[in-house]
């Protein structure tokens, strides 16, 4: 059982970069949180005279505008040091100086963007068996991404997918992830782009995982890989699909829509913990 922490982000609205067609109109009650203060609020419980983080821009380009971004939000947010590491190559992630720095940080923080190129640029490299193996064994390290770089962390993620008014068989890119965690599949961005049958379709094609739909401005903290407690403004989606009943997954073909019943659901809202190995929300 892992010691560190996970911390999966749904993303945050940006108003430049909206996708036609993808996006509703989502109303909050609440003041939102940047990812920057629900980081900086867990850290920030942990004693020590420094905290350090370094954030991966593996999944997109950043601009250097964006990494004086991250590094004033951090800092604002108590961490003494923040470090930038960009991967271009695969080669670049077997680079001995930044894997020293993985083994220094106290957190590490995966950006958004594509979560298969992130996986293309760190699955079964020295950098990611760092991350891996501190996660493991330290209980006070913490990997936190959003968006893209949320749904990259499990052993299965979902690499694409078309959104119809019917699911049919090859609306779905399922593939493997950087496995920090088995038996969910995560997406994001999961109210405002309307990917509830995208997320339905990959646990009816993997039973045994639950689906975790994270909206904008939220979070699932996951601890020792089992609690997961849900912060921010607004919900998170557990889809389980270990009761699944009549279903045609497996041989709808071309025109065929996809049918299922029996699909269960959890909603949970900010402090809600979920424990993922019993299946259910702890109260």
């Amino acid at each position: 059982m892992p010691k560190g922490k996970l911390l999966l982000i749904g993303g945050h609205e940006d108003k430049g970069n909206e996708i036609a067609g993808e996006n509703l109109k989502i109303q909050s009650k609440k003041e939102k949180q940047s990812h920057f203060e629900i980081l900086g609020s867990l850290i920030s419980k942990i004693p020590r005279a420094n905290h350090s983080i370094e954030v991966i821009a593996a999944a997109s380009s950043i601009s250097k505008e964006m990494e004086e971004l991250y590094v004033a939000s951090y800092k604002q947010e108590g961490f003494t040091k923040v470090g930038i590491i960009h991967l271009n190559e695969v080669e670049d992630a077997s680079n001995q100086g930044l894997i020293k720095r993985i083994e220094g940080a106290h957190a590490v923080f995966f950006t958004g963007g594509d979560q298969s190129k992130l996986v293309s640029l760190l699955a079964n490299t020295k950098l990611i068996h760092a991350i891996r193996n501190k996660y493991h064994s330290d209980k006070n390290f913490i990997v936190g991404g959003t968006s893209a770089g949320a749904m990259a962390m499990p052993e299965i993620i979902i690499a694409g997918g078309i959104l119809r008014e019917a699911l049919y068989h090859d609306d779905i890119k399922i593939a493997t992830g950087l496995n920090l965690i088995t038996e969910i599949i995560v997406d994001t961005h999961f109210i405002k782009r309307g990917r509830f049958a995208r997320l339905a379709h990959a646990v009816a094609l993997n039973s045994t995982c639950l689906g975790i739909g994270l909206e904008e401005n939220t979070a699932l903290l996951i601890s020792e890989g089992n609690i997961a407690e849900c912060l921010g403004t607004g919900m998170v989606i557990i889809m389980d699909g270990s009761e699944l009943g009549l279903t045609n997954i497996e041989s709808a073909v071309d025109t065929i829509p996809i049918i299922m019943e029996n699909m269960k659901f959890s909603i949970l809202a900010e402090g809600t913990r979920y424990s993922i190995c019993e299946r259910k929300i702890q109260v």
